[in-house]
């Protein structure tokens, strides 16, 4: 389960807005509401990062983090409502990397979240047998580049992100083109085409990304 995001909160509300933000950013999540739990399933799991609140049943943020950091360099946001400097200023001496208060926006935490793992050099991640450069917009497939454009990028991306989960058109268009754009529905049939090709140049016979006629596309590499 490498890759995934954790996402350690108690409002469970508030832990759902977050991992559809995060998932519609192309990123795995698994979320976690009793601080008793955190510990356990980060040895077992290896998260890429964790989104870890302050204020937690069972075992506090401050302590988790300082437990996790005894054995993992695991990038570690923390989120808290409590603004106090102390506080501010010993998440951070544990270990943190970063530290959000509350309210914030969703979108400031999906930016947070990326300026980490660009940090940490974790804006590279391997998807299926596929290893995709955030930096630089590269894909590569079996030790080749793919030559992909940006948008083929974020589209290979977000479907190999979410692999067996089917996508709609409108929904894959309001991933890749963020500003509102108006866009023909054939734009994404296009883009595939071209992605399959470039796959295909590679691995002849391979088809990953798949139609689902009616409804619109999803990404399997069996």
């Amino acid at each position: 389960m490498s890759g995934i995001i954790l996402i350690v909160e108690d409002e469970g509300k508030l832990a759902r807005i977050l991992a559809d933000y995060l998932q519609q950013a192309g990123f795995e999540i698994h979320c976690l509401g009793d601080g008793l739990a955190v510990v356990p399933w980060v040895q077992e799991h290896h998260p890429r990062l964790i989104l870890l609140d302050l204020m937690l049943p069972g075992k506090g943020g401050l302590e988790i983090c300082k437990e996790i950091r005894a054995f993992s360099t695991t990038p570690i946001i923390m989120t808290t409502a409590r603004v106090e400097e102390i506080d501010r200023l010993l998440g951070l001496e544990l270990g943190a990397d970063d530290y959000i208060c509350k309210p914030f926006s969703p979108r400031e935490v999906v930016a947070r979240v990326k300026a980490v793992l660009r940090r940490n050099g974790g804006a590279q991640q391997t998807i299926s047998g596929i290893t995709l450069d955030e930096t630089r917009y590269q894909a590569t497939l079996q030790g080749h580049k793919l030559e992909l454009t940006a948008v083929e990028f974020k589209l290979l991306q977000f479907l190999a992100s979410n692999p067996g989960r089917i996508y709609g058109r409108e929904t894959l268009m309001d991933h890749i083109y963020s500003d509102d754009r108006i866009v023909a529905d054939r734009t994404i049939d296009s883009h595939i085409k071209k992605l399959r090709k470039k796959i295909a140049a590679v691995e002849p016979g391979q088809e990953w990304i798949h139609s689902v006629y009616g409804v619109g596309y999803k990404y399997e590499s069996e």
